[in-house]
């Protein structure tokens, strides 16, 4: 289905809007607390604070599903990688555009109401445009920003109140092509991103404070493909000294002060030296060498990585934070970080109040692979042996949903395999050894969904199989060769996977839909029966929670590839996504929030019947 010429004028008057405060209500802890409750407004990234992306909401049903059209569009004028997840409240959309301009509109039109600007300190980005959402909270919206700053903004006007700067973006220090060897073809690509930090989460509000990490510090030289529409061509890894320690980081609402940091790479992380992962899986690591050369690099953790790719989720009882960590730095070449690389590749739960440590869950010690764990995790009961449990599951790009007790950090269990696996940590050889998942996942960056009632989360899955393998730079005088490594997609057909995760059965896969394209941006679940995500061809669909059919798509001209979420205003459900596409996946990129809802006629008629 195709928007008419008709409708493609009428979107585009509306935005012709003359800005004017916005009606929005100041949100305070109560309502942030009370959101899973909240059935109009979707109030947090994750709809409630232990991010289940799960709405009550029915009028839009496995029944009245078919009928949904567009009701308006909004132009951000920005043809770029769009990962936002609108927020709704009292009838106002906040949302992110590409490199971090925030605007709010009126959620049952679309008509802008303001928009910021943001004006970068840097014009290099360590991580590509895309800005995965807003927060709001105390009158003010949050945005956290390519170039590693944190922006708070009035809520009703959209005027800055204050601006603090995350990190330093370190123009200085960028990938270098010089380390590929002369008459390495990968010489012909061109560089994608610019190490350094940025931040693209959306923030946490809680308590008073907003958290946030950053992003792009764990160094990889990540190039380009060689063909339109395919995905990241490869990513080479280097021995060095690159990168810095990433971090989670508390700052006072109104002041912008920072209340706590939490490094997500300090000394001691080289560990106890695991052999295997906490679940048993060999890691084919050469202890002993590594054990021998831990001397030379005592220092490794300050140029360690670990991104922080997701929003927390937060135990309101307890007021634990959970987030995971990105990889360690160097990407892919290990011989200058000996150990564990802590708490890098990990599930971490820390005191919300202090940023203190409470337990980490490490899913690849030493990785070399690139595995962070990028999903967000998701709070709910797990029932183990006939007992609830508090629990804390996370979609990894390993293609396991690992599931463990949210008080110790204890795995409960871990799921059927949602996507092919082949040859995990498996080392590079000079030939090539095909791994999948590969740092593509698995599950990525893309938050699942959870209806707790049916004890079934949702998982958007990718099966990008990646070859690995070793070069080297020629020596050069009285220099020795250097060697690199480097993982890039098999030449092999990609695609992706929306699975159903029985979380009642210890794991075991309800049902499964292949996709023609890998899945990348986000689940969203409804108690109408419906599960909605989108595809890199600009497919938006909706499938039976109970069967994984598909029973409605709408093609939106350029690749869905961010989170659907759902609201309610003057009695009305709307579904609303980003459909602005992936450069790193190839994926024709634009600039457009999409709103569905059902006929005016269709609504009101189930209006009335409730």
């Amino acid at each position: 289905m195709h928007l008419s010429r008709g409708f493609v004028a009428f979107s585009a008057a509306i935005l012709i809007a003359v800005a004017t405060p916005a009606s929005g209500a100041e949100v305070g802890d109560t309502q942030l607390k009370a959101a899973a409750g909240n059935r109009t407004d979707w109030l947090t990234y994750g709809r409630d604070y232990g991010q289940q992306r799960f709405s009550p909401l029915a009028q839009i049903n496995a029944g009245t599903v078919k009928k949904l059209v567009p009701k308006w569009i909004y132009q951000t004028g920005t043809a770029a990688t769009f990962q936002t997840s609108p927020l709704v409240a009292d009838g106002v959309m906040y949302l992110t555009t590409p490199f971090s301009h925030v605007v709010a509109l009126d959620a049952r039109t679309g008509r802008e109401l303001w928009r910021y600007e943001h004006k970068r300190s840097s014009q290099k980005t360590c991580c590509g445009p895309a800005n995965r959402g807003a927060a709001i909270g105390y009158g003010k919206v949050f945005v956290a920003t390519v170039d590693a700053r944190l922006v708070a903004l009035d809520q009703r006007t959209g005027e800055p109140v204050w601006d603090i700067a995350l990190a330093n973006s370190r123009e200085d220090v960028t990938e270098d092509k010089n380390v590929l060897a002369a008459d390495d073809p990968l010489n012909a690509r061109n560089i994608t991103g610019s190490t350094g930090a940025g931040a693209v989460i959306a923030p946490l509000v809680y308590d008073g404070k907003v958290i946030v990490g950053i992003t792009g510090v764990g160094y990889g030289l990540h190039l380009d493909s060689p063909r339109a529409g395919a995905p990241l061509g490869a990513v080479v890894g280097v021995a060095g000294r690159y990168g810095q320690p990433g971090f989670l980081a508390a700052f006072d609402a109104a002041s912008g002060q920072q209340v706590w940091k939490f490094e997500t790479t300090q000394k001691g992380w080289e560990g106890s030296f695991r052999a295997d992962t906490p679940d048993g899986i060999p890691l084919n690591r050469d202890i002993a060498a590594e054990k021998a050369n831990a001397s030379k690099h005592e220092d490794a953790w300050r140029h360690g990585g670990g991104s922080i790719w997701h929003t927390p989720a937060v135990d309101t009882a307890t007021g634990l934070l959970y987030f995971g960590v990105g990889n360690p730095s160097p990407q892919a070449e290990d011989s200058t970080r000996p150990g564990d690389n802590l708490y890098t590749v990990a599930l971490v739960a820390l005191d919300s109040k202090t940023g203190k440590l409470v337990w980490n869950f490490q899913q690849v010690p030493h990785d070399r692979w690139g595995y962070d764990v990028a999903s967000p995790p998701t709070l709910f009961e797990a029932t183990v042996d006939g007992k609830k449990v508090p629990a804390v599951g996370q979609a990894s790009k390993l293609g396991w949903y690992y599931v463990h007790d949210r008080r110790s950090g204890a795995l409960l269990f871990k799921s059927d395999a949602f996507v092919p696996q082949s040859n995990l940590f498996a080392r590079p050889t000079q030939q090539g050894v095909r791994i999948t998942p590969g740092p593509a996942g698995g599950s990525n960056w893309s938050p699942a969904s959870l209806d707790a009632q049916r004890g079934v989360v949702y998982v958007a899955g990718m099966h990008i199989p990646m070859i690995y393998r070793t070069a080297e730079l020629p020596p050069q005088g009285d220099e020795p060769a250097v060697p690199y490594f480097i993982i890039e997609p098999a030449e092999e057909k990609n695609w992706g996977t929306l699975t159903a995760i029985d979380l009642s059965r210890n794991g075991r896969i309800a049902w499964q839909t292949q996709t023609d394209e890998p899945l990348v941006g986000g689940v969203l679940a409804t108690a109408g029966n419906l599960v909605f995500t989108g595809e890199g061809n600009g497919d938006f669909s909706a499938f039976d929670a109970g069967s994984g059919a598909r029973l409605w798509s709408f093609n939106c001209g350029a690749g869905v590839n961010a989170p659907p979420m759902t609201y309610e205003v003057d009695g009305q459900q709307y579904i609303a996504v980003a459909a602005g596409g992936s450069q790193i996946w190839g994926f024709r990129q634009g600039g457009a929030v999409i709103v569905f809802g059902l006929p005016n006629e269709d609504a009101s008629e189930i209006r009335n019947a409730e």
